[in-house]
């Protein structure tokens, strides 16, 4: 669903400074070969992430929710100097293509590919984050959010993708997935704790910062 004209999104993209030919590579070859492409962040997106991440400039990100790789590669972008990005992903067919292009793009030793339930594995890093990225199953939204917060710095960012999920969020009829986004965007802008913003880029970012 596009929130603003194709043709306005086009101009957007076109004064968007171009992604690296890793990513461009990457974008294509997830389209050409995986189930559900348009997962992927693509261009406009890829350099939002990149653009925040080198602003903030973490020591540690987790990413929740790898797919093929794209958004992780834009998030390493702005890491520190031995710093490590965590990327999560429960479906271990992708992570040969992931890891391909993480060493393509020379961040195979900044990223750390854990396979599995993220439920499970985020209370075992024993790591203080600067940026978690949520990009997952959408019923665990809030789950994802009170498992890191602890573990996230006072300063830190929490981005949660997806969250006007092609405008259903504020249809009166709503699936389990819609239900969920809706209440975790609620419960945020009622977090006492943070500062937010959410953000109508592609299909909505929830911009967190931890006061």
């Amino acid at each position: 669903m596009h929130f603003f004209p194709e043709k306005l999104e086009q101009y957007a993209t076109g004064h968007t400074k171009p992604a690296s030919e890793v990513l461009n590579s990457l974008e294509r070859e997830t389209y050409v070969r995986i189930y559900m492409p348009q997962m992927v962040s693509g261009h406009l997106q890829g350099r939002f992430l990149s653009m925040v991440s080198k602003m903030l400039n973490p020591g540690n990100i987790l990413e929740i929710g790898t797919f093929t790789g794209y958004s992780a590669i834009c998030l390493s972008e702005g890491l520190k100097d031995g710093g490590t990005l965590y990327t999560i992903d429960i479906n271990e067919e992708l992570e040969a293509l992931a890891k391909k292009y993480f060493e393509q793009a020379g961040l195979g030793k900044k990223i750390k590919y854990l396979t599995g339930n993220a439920v499970e594995i985020i209370p075992q890093l024993d790591v203080q984050l600067d940026l978690v990225y949520i990009d997952a199953d959408k019923e665990n939204y809030s789950k994802y959010y009170d498992l890191v917060f602890e573990k996230l710095r006072s300063g830190g960012l929490i981005l949660a993708d997806n969250v006007l999920w092609s405008g259903k969020i504020i249809d009166e009829k709503q699936d389990q997935e819609t239900k969920a986004l809706v209440a975790f965007n609620d419960k945020v802008q009622r977090d006492e704790r943070v500062e937010n913003v959410l953000v109508t880029i592609r299909d909505g970012v929830m911009m967190v910062r931890k006061k």
